[in-house]
């Protein structure tokens, strides 16, 4: 039987004798420009046919190896490219390209010590490479040096302003750090320069899904099948706008050619299970999230997916076994209160359903709670951590069980160990906030966000400002995440409060409103917000609309029942406020 490399060494040598015959009536370039411009556009298997004749022709092997490891690289051969780069033999004018081919190939595979030290060598031949100093801001960005891939990125903008891969590297931190609009001139000055590139195109489309802009993405998106039909992340960007778009099956049959992607990125399980979901295969989804749980259990979005489609699938005692502990405690979110209190009134549990939907009920104080660590966690005889999952956890157990000092040791140690994480400086924060050391902790916060600013990580340092008397500060930094992520709920809907409660309700109708078009639609109390602010400004159509819609979606909640008794009128008023008090007369048994 025929090997596959015997295989592929038949189609080369067919290859070169075609290149061959249609080289007498072309006008060609020197072999190396043609295999440099091959590999510039991603052609490995084009660059390796020049290379292989210029091999026959009697170009040494130094001289070539370099791109010859290139061009394997490209083609997903990790095998053969390190026969070509591993002993190091370059040429003394391809050693720098060596090296940093090397680089890449360690990194690949996971060896990123082996990856540093080859791009170390190559500093020495190619120190002003804006794509090596791209390359070297991944390594130290995986290997938790955050704040140095930040400088890295940086020189190889200033050595080259133009380079599309130190435009995307920027890009993609500047997402990181400052949010989606940001991120979104950085990725079309690439384009200007590389228009065609998949890769390229990828990164601005789902940036663009992410900022709320979701017809741009779909022309970029489109642009990118018109490019290559067999793109599969093109595919599974099309699934994602079909699916906010509420075309479920569409986005599954799109799901389907994406292929290997789905089944290789969390993102695309993550929607095969909300399309799942949506769709009514509650099992399915249910598998899906679970999954993904077990490999993300910090994750509070898919847990509640995941709670979520136990509840709908009917598995009511698996739901309350799994979350009834967790959504009974002060961080438990509203969302899972209420999901696990229909459970408990499914299986005719009124008390403890009661009890849950008064928790649930009850307005958020906005203060921050301090969580447990997820699983099985003991701290017998631990004292040290030896992974960033050990760090978090055995932080969280201090502060937890009121050991604050021992806390910002622990969280001290791991900072000094991993000096430019943004984890390890979030939190060195999270200690030093639970230890009271406001300014410390605002100090460390700052620091993490320049590299990386979250959700979670913004609204910890909101807190924490206005507990230093920095109400103002901690207004603009809300103001500025939200136009950073106009696309994220939870920080668009507490600018809205506050713009309420400021008397801006033209501004705070503006948000609630985008809040609603971009998923929103299913929360009461933003519902019934919008719906007084509708009649506060003198639209009282709307806020019934609004206030019957709020009733649809959770006709027990105060929210609800008190914006329909505000437009509905004195009769049907009285007819909300008695089903008001009778749940309030449920929640005061279920108390006893």
């Amino acid at each position: 039987m025929i090997s596959r490399l015997e295989i592929r060494r038949i189609w080369l040598l067919l290859a070169a004798c075609a290149l061959a015959a249609c080289s007498e009536t072309e006008v060609e370039l020197p072999p190396l420009q043609r295999v440099t411009s091959a590999l510039e556009s991603g052609d490995g298997f084009g660059a390796e046919l020049v290379l292989r004749q210029m091999l026959a022709d009697g170009t040494s092997r130094d001289r070539l190896a370099a791109y010859m490891g290139e061009a394997e690289l490209l083609q997903g051969q990790p095998v053969e490219a390190r026969k070509w780069l591993g002993d190091g033999e370059f040429s003394k004018d391809t050693a720098g390209r060596g090296f940093h081919i090397l680089g890449r190939l360690e990194m690949r595979e996971g060896n990123l010590p082996a990856a540093g030290q080859a791009f170390d060598r190559a500093i020495g031949y190619i120190p002003e490479d804006p794509q090596l100093w791209v390359d070297i801001g991944r390594l130290r960005y995986r290997g938790g040096e955050q704040s140095m891939a930040v400088e890295a990125a940086l020189k190889a903008v200033e050595l080259d302003p133009g380079d599309p891969e130190a435009l995307l590297f920027r890009g993609q931190l500047a997402r990181d750090a400052e949010g989606m609009v940001a991120a979104l001139p950085w990725f079309e000055q690439a384009l200007e320069r590389r228009p065609d590139r998949l890769d390229l195109l990828a990164e601005y489309a789902a940036t663009l899904g992410e900022a709320g802009e979701a017809q741009d993405m779909l022309e970029i998106v489109r642009r990118m099948a018109e490019l290559n039909p067999g793109y599969l992340r093109a595919y599974y960007l099309q699934a994602v706008v079909a699916a906010r778009a509420g075309k479920y099956d569409l986005a599954r049959k799109l799901l389907v050619r994406s292929g290997d992607f789905v089944k290789n990125s969390p993102a695309g399980n993550l929607l095969a299970g909300v399309i799942d979901l949506e769709t009514g295969n509650y099992a399915s989804a249910a598998q899906v999230f679970d999954r993904l749980y077990r490999q993300q259990p910090q994750n509070a979005r898919v847990r509640e997916l995941l709670a979520r489609s136990l509840s709908m699938g009917g598995n009511h005692r698996e739901l309350i076994a799994r979350f009834g502990e967790g959504a009974r405690m002060t961080s438990g979110s509203p969302y899972l209160q209420a999901v696990v209190a229909r459970s408990h009134e499914a299986l005719g549990q009124r008390e403890q359903a009661a009890a849950l939907i008064d928790l649930a009920a009850a307005r958020e104080t906005g203060n921050l709670v301090a969580l447990r660590p997820a699983g099985n966690f003991e701290t017998v005889s631990r004292r040290d951590a030896r992974s960033g999952e050990d760090a978090m956890a055995l932080v969280r157990n201090n502060i937890v069980n009121g050991r604050g000092n021992e806390a910002i040791r622990v969280a001290e140690q791991f900072r000094q160990r991993f000096a430019g994480s943004a984890d390890a400086l979030a939190l060195a924060g999270d200690a030093q906030l639970a230890g009271r050391n406001v300014s410390k902790a605002l100090q460390y916060y700052a620091q993490s966000a320049r590299i990386r600013q979250s959700w979670p990580l913004a609204r910890r340092r909101i807190v924490a400002l206005r507990a230093a008397g920095r109400s103002t500060e901690a207004h603009s930094l809300l103001e500025k995440f939200v136009s950073g992520h106009p696309a994220a709920l939870e920080p668009l809907m507490l600018l809205a409060r506050a713009q309420y409660d400021r008397g801006n309700l033209p501004r705070a109708a503006v948000l609630l409103d985008h809040a609603i078009l971009v998923g929103a639609d299913r929360d009461p109390e933003l519902l019934a917000l919008r719906a007084v602010v509708a009649l506060r400004l003198d639209d009282p159509e709307l806020a019934e609309m609004l206030a019957q819609r709020a009733m649809e979606v959770q006709p027990t909640h105060p929210a609800s029942l008190q914006a329909l008794a505000m437009v509905g009128g004195d009769d049907l008023a009285s007819v909300l406020i008695a089903k008001a008090d009778n749940l309030d007369r449920s929640v005061q048994l279920a108390r006893r």
